[in-house]
């Protein structure tokens, strides 16, 4: 059985993750104190007690859901459980590097820290938002995005979910007007989200440079197993490629389909979501619904899962 670790991105985060992990093991505890010495402020109280409206910000969630990943991850793998194959959405592509030793945990967090900051700034500078297209196929989202933009007024998608859920993103007006267009075309919803910035768009060109001269800064090590990466929805091992998608991961979509898609081809029969909440068994279950996939965010999971 090939079996592949699926890590969730942005917006899966919630009050109280890895507060079990810390209470029962001391590597979960040693990785938190690390976290909360790198990130300069106690991210574990935040992670375990809040509050939501801060564990929401762009610069606090995106740390805080790294760290929680990658120790369920470490616990997992000495658990028994190794994967053949990994792949993260959006923040949680650094996730599912760590854990085939890209990076050191370090270097990781460090750099997740500087790319939410990056991304919030952003967002500050440019405004923008995202909605949530339900029931367009990805040709018709695209030509709704075309006709939507408008000079220098952008919508684009964002994230490719699963084929009737797809992401959009761009400046404000543009956004709305897509959505507008797709209720039109026959969507189901059109909903907006709630985050701080038009991610996966020309509006975060800013963080794009901040994270390629931070990257460039760094030596990368050859991937322990292929990481599956969101812009080429291709298997990467190699340190210069893995370096190259993760620069044009900021403005580019999400090939979450053609990214599960390609595990699938890879031969993998075990997804496993390693982090909070469901989000990517559900698209999965809307990918292909004879995809065997299970989760972990507990502890108490952890023994059963690697012995299934």
């Amino acid at each position: 059985m090939s079996t592949a670790f699926l890590f969730p991105g942005q917006g899966s985060q919630k009050v109280g993750m890895g507060k079990d992990l810390v209470e029962t093991s001391a590597s979960a505890k040693r990785r938190y104190e690390e976290a909360n010495d790198i990130m300069g402020m106690d991210l574990a109280k935040l992670s375990f007690e809040g509050p939501e409206e801060t564990l929401r910000q762009t610069e606090i969630t995106q740390p805080a859901l790294f760290v929680v990943s990658v120790v369920l991850a470490e616990l997992v793998m000495a658990g028994g459980l190794t994967p053949s194959f990994s792949a993260g959405h959006s923040l949680g592509e650094y996730s599912a590097l760590t854990t085939a030793n890209v990076f050191t945990f370090t270097e990781a967090l460090t750099l997740v820290k500087l790319r939410g900051n990056a991304m919030s700034q952003a967002g500050q500078e440019r405004s923008g938002t995202m909605a949530a297209v339900i029931g367009l196929d990805a040709d018709a989202v695209e030509c709704i995005c075309d006709e939507a933009s408008e000079g220098a007024e952008v919508a684009v998608p964002a994230n490719f979910n699963s084929p009737e859920q797809i992401v959009i993103s761009g400046n404000v007006d543009a956004v709305k007007n897509a959505m507008k267009l797709a209720t039109k075309s026959g969507a189901k919803k059109a909903i907006e989200l709630n985050v701080s910035g038009a991610f996966h768009s020309p509006l975060m060109e800013t963080a794009k440079m901040s994270m390629k001269k931070a990257l460039d800064d760094i030596s990368l090590s050859r991937a322990q197993f292929p990481i599956v990466m969101n812009v080429s929805a291709e298997a990467v091992s190699e340190p210069e490629m893995i370096k190259e998608n993760l620069i044009r991961q900021l403005d580019n979509p999400v090939r979450w389909i053609e990214t599960v898609e390609t595990l699938q081809n890879l031969g993998v029969t075990d997804f496993v979501e390693v982090g909070p909440g469901r989000v990517l068994q559900g698209l999965n279950r809307r990918i292909d619904r004879t995809l065997a996939t299970r989760g972990i965010e507990r502890f108490d999971q952890i023994k059963e899962l690697a012995l299934a």
